[in-house]
């Protein structure tokens, strides 16, 4: 959560630098937010599972790959974010 919240961070400050525009913005946020609430539901889920059983359980651990699965989803579609947002102001 710390390297998501940084890197919001940093995206957050090159937009104000770059001045990108309104659309881009609502972009940048979406894909900002978007991955900061599937790290929250990945945490939730993990606490639920780890709350339910202490011990190892093949299902335990695939739901929370898919967890982790949808965090990584929306980290790479944020990073894809950036690239086209930024992209035509750095290239």
């Amino acid at each position: 959560m710390k390297i998501h919240l940084l890197a919001a961070f940093l995206a957050t400050a090159l937009g104000f630098i770059l001045g990108i525009s309104r659309v881009e913005w609502g972009l940048l946020c979406f894909a900002i937010f978007l991955v900061l609430a599937a790290e929250t539901a990945n945490t939730a889920l993990e606490k639920v599972v780890d709350l339910v059983t202490a011990e190892y359980h093949p299902l335990a651990r695939n739901a929370k790959n898919a967890a982790a699965g949808a965090v990584l989803l929306s980290a790479i579609n944020a990073v894809i974010m950036a690239f086209i947002i930024f992209g035509r102001y750095l290239f």
